[in-house]
């Protein structure tokens, strides 16, 4: 292997591997698993959600894409803050998105083997249930059932067999998925870039057949009933999903990491992030309209593959077979873009020197960050065995918001260039006025909320103490803003990330922090000392 900089990654990305990417990444566990825990808690309405959320990675996505054309080299956030920031806060994104890539494998790995067990069900092969789940999603049942004075004989957690007087249970389909994925990833980009075009492909026109299917189901039968009430929580009910639908979203910016190896990366990579988000926009928005309307949203408490159930639920038990199988590509898909996406960050970590020398080595063969692969691999591969999904979600959607919040407020920072033909820029519109009007709309809207916040401060909990500081900040902004005039869609950017972020359970907050603490203990023993910046000449 060579050093990162006297050996260069190979440039063979264009415009539609690009949006293939984004999709690969986008359309996968979301669509088959945490849309239905959206459509419970909102509705048909969960489709406002999708298009708020959509809304915000969009102003991200322009954020992205402004980096991505002034400063073309892999590490996507991590590099653009490192450029704005500094390194104090460069570490602390690439710490958070070790959450988003690594940690979000981790829940898509998880529901890949979900997926797979069924149709090995389906085919009459029944893996032992001990090795097809993670060992704390075992314990924690068991506990919940001790707990409830339910019977446990039947469960996993018992009938497990144990080596050293400890219970043997892991999820090896998701262990072998991750392991497979990173040989696929480290052969390199190229072959990546073809394996995830055909599971796109394929995904597609699934989806694709799904919908038209869907539609004129509900339609000929006449079950559109199911759309009433569209919001039968309010928008209350809609915002209790914020984990699970942006969860959906997060892959986006994975595109952002490959920024050395296009072919024009000033004018591909926006053209890749805004098409991929307007097209996933659209599937996701459909998606939910089509299974709520079959079925009615009370039903899909507790269903992680809500496509398939839906089609069984309407006994057209052979669709929810073609469904568990384009789960299976779509997540592994997923997996793929993910798997390349964190290794080029850690490698731009090391080159910085906040990582050791190791990670920003490239494959002379495959021309490929080799050593941060496997690594990443085996820390994505070994977590899986044993770990609960569930515990993952929220952790991925904060720490990927944090990061989005610190790209578009990179931007207000970054020096004014002239514009040049085919070098993409964000357009200027100044937020001196606009950003204090829609501040000041938000707050009527809100004033409900915040009246009731306001009275009963002592006895609130922790997410309406977050969503007063969330005013606080946002005030703060748009005082910033008039003063500055700072352009409106890095702004919006922000605001619409933080607002999401508030919306997160508070309890994975305090998860966040000790991560983050764990981080910046790391960076004060070793970045610090080793970093680039440290150790350049007076």
């Amino acid at each position: 292997m060579g050093d990162a900089h006297e050996q260069k990654l190979r440039k063979c990305l264009g415009v539609r591997d690009l949006t293939f990417m984004g999709i690969a990444a986008v359309i996968g566990a979301g669509i088959f698993s945490t849309i239905g825990t959206a459509a419970f808690h909102g509705g048909p309405g969960v489709i406002f959600l999708f298009l708020i959320t959509a809304i915000t990675c969009g102003f991200t996505a322009l954020c992205y894409a402004e980096f991505a054309s002034r400063v073309p080299v892999a590490g996507s956030a991590y590099t653009y803050s490192y450029v704005s920031f500094g390194e104090v806060i460069a570490w602390i994104i690439g710490w958070a998105l070790i959450l988003e890539y690594a940690i979000g494998n981790v829940v898509v790995a998880i529901s890949w083997s979900a997926y797979f067990n069924n149709i090995l069900r389906n085919m009459g092969i029944h893996l032992p249930d001990w090795l097809a789940i993670g060992y704390q999603t075992a314990k924690m049942t068991y506990q919940t059932a001790l707990a409830a004075h339910k019977p446990v004989e039947g469960l996993v957690f018992m009938n497990a067999p144990e080596i050293a007087g400890i219970k043997f249970i892991i999820n090896l389909p998701a262990f072998i998925i991750v392991m497979l994925i990173t040989a696929l990833a480290y052969i390199g980009i190229n072959e990546s870039r073809k394996s995830a075009n055909f599971m796109v492909g394929l995904k597609l026109t699934v989806l694709l057949f799904i919908a038209i299917l869907g539609f004129w189901l509900i339609f000929s039968t006449g079950t559109t009933h199911n759309w009433v009430p569209f919001l039968p929580e309010g928008m209350g009910g809609v915002m209790q999903s914020v984990s699970s639908v942006f969860f959906a979203y997060i892959g986006f910016d994975a595109i952002s990491t490959t920024a050395e190896e296009c072919r024009n990366p000033q004018k591909d990579l926006p053209k890749g992030m805004i098409n991929s988000l307007l097209i996933c926009t659209v599937i996701y928005v459909i998606t939910a309209l089509v299974i709520t309307g079959l079925v009615n949203y009370k039903e899909f408490e507790f269903v992680a593959d809500p496509l398939a159930y839906v089609f069984d639920k309407i006994n057209m038990h052979k669709i929810g077979f073609i469904i568990s199988v384009s789960a299976v590509v779509a997540s592994t898909s997923v997996l793929l873009v993910f798997q390349i996406g964190q290794p080029r960050i850690w490698m731009s970590m090391s080159r910085d020197g906040l990582l050791p020398p190791a990670f920003g080595r490239i494959s002379p063969r495959f021309k490929t960050p080799g050593f941060a692969t496997i690594i990443s691999g085996l820390f994505v591969g070994l977590t899986v065995l044993v770990v609960d999904d569930k515990l993952m979600t929220d952790l991925t959607s904060i720490g990927t918001l944090f990061a989005f919040v610190l790209v578009c407020g990179g931007v207000l920072y970054l020096p004014k260039l002239i514009r040049v033909p085919g070098k993409f820029s964000i357009p200027y519109l100044n937020g001196k006025y606009i950003i204090l009007f829609l501040y000041a709309i938000f707050l009527f809207f809100a004033r409900h909320r915040i009246g009731d916040a306001c009275l009963n401060f002592s006895a609130e909990s922790y997410q309406e103490i977050l969503f007063l500081l969330f005013l606080i900040v946002a005030f703060i902004i748009s005082i910033l803003t008039f003063i500055r005039n700072y352009s409106v869609i890095p702004v919006l950017g922000v605001l619409f990330c933080l607002y999401l972020m508030i919306e997160i359970p508070a309890k994975s907050w305090m998860v966040f922090f000790i991560w983050m603490g764990v981080g910046l203990t790391i960076y004060l023993l070793y970045g610090r000392v080793k970093s680039k910046l440290a150790n350049r000449p007076s």
